[in-house]
């Protein structure tokens, strides 16, 4: 291996893509073995030699520590210290939660897959532990979430304000969210209480789950499997975005996105109907492009055509082609 390549660029077939699994699968953890610690290790090592700088930061991060829990709650911890709340109280609170939870710790694993394999600027698994504050957020949320559940939530709540503080991503932790999870970037992404997302969903930065009001109960939007949102799409109230549906970056949406269906523009208007299974895992999120030149092209045959035209095209340019 010469200096440029980067060990485990294939990933691991059991947090991957097709092979994800909704329960938790024992394979690696109970039997000793856990293919991405030992990837993340190795990085790691990799890394010190060639920036001898960084040994001890790499050491302190993830050397020092014996499995990937232990490494990433000491990286939270001191990600998200203040003088009130100590790092080493926070060391505790993320060891208790993850060290004995077996279904956060197949959604770290799940997650940092994810990452790997859908961000370009991802360079390992490494990296993500490390730098990635779309991967420390969530994460920090899924303790909070299980802090929310055990009644503690004063708690909970006084992470999801530190996370906020911090990285810049609000995340309520009664929000209930699946596995295999991208927050790319993470910058703005605001996740309401009731929201619900589902597995292998990515989000880039600026996404907003929110309600329309004050009213309160279930009031926020579900995700389905698969989707991909784009940066700085908005999605209002209790509404439901299909399996595998792909709503383009800057777009308002206020009704239901049917499954496997592209939305874009502000309302979201349907696009058209896609072949991808999870669009989330290809990460082409242009559709935007293609909305314009759907209404471009209205444009052009409603001038033909006179008004009157059955077009698809209000006099005022708008689709009428609804989500």
């Amino acid at each position: 291996m010469n200096g440029d390549e980067r060990p485990f660029e294939n990933g691991f077939d059991v947090y991957t893509k097709g092979t994800h699994k909704s329960e938790f699968d024992p394979i690696f953890l109970d039997s000793g073995s856990d293919p991405i610690w030992d990837a993340i290790r190795e990085e790691a090592k990799q890394e010190a030699e060639k920036e001898p700088i960084l040994s001890s930061f790499l050491y302190a991060g993830i050397l020092a520590h014996t499995c990937l829990e232990q490494a990433l709650g000491f990286v939270l911890a001191n990600r998200l210290q203040n003088p009130t709340l100590l790092a080493t109280q926070l060391l505790d609170i993320f060891n208790d939660v993850m060290m004995h939870d077996k279904g956060i710790q197949s959604s770290i694993r799940h997650d940092i897959q994810a990452f790997k394999d859908r961000d370009p600027a991802c360079l390992s698994y490494s990296s993500a532990i490390l730098h990635l504050k779309g991967y420390h957020a969530l994460q920090a949320y899924r303790v909070a979430h299980k802090l929310w559940n055990e009644e503690r939530k004063l708690l909970a709540l006084a992470l999801q304000s530190r996370i906020s503080e911090v990285f810049g991503i609000d995340i309520h932790p009664a929000a209930t969210i699946g596995e295999g999870i991208l927050l790319d970037h993470g910058t703005g992404v605001v996740i309401g209480e009731t929201a619900v997302i589902g597995n292998r969903v990515s989000i880039l930065h600026g996404v907003t789950l929110g309600g329309t009001g004050k009213e309160t109960g279930d009031r926020h939007p579900k995700i389905g499997e698969g989707a991909l949102l784009g940066a700085c799409v908005t999605i209002l109230g209790n509404i439901s975005i299909g399996r595998g549906a792909m709503v383009a970056a800057g777009s308002l949406v206020l009704k239901d996105v049917p499954s496997h269906s592209v939305v874009a523009g502000n309302p979201a208007k349907l696009i058209r109907v896609i072949d991808e299974q999870d669009p989330s895992l290809a990460m082409k999120h242009d559709a935007t492009k293609e909305f314009f030149r759907h209404v471009a092209g209205g444009y052009k045959s409603a001038i033909s055509n006179g008004p009157s035209a059955s077009t698809g095209v209000t006099e005022k340019g708008h689709t009428n082609c609804t989500t």
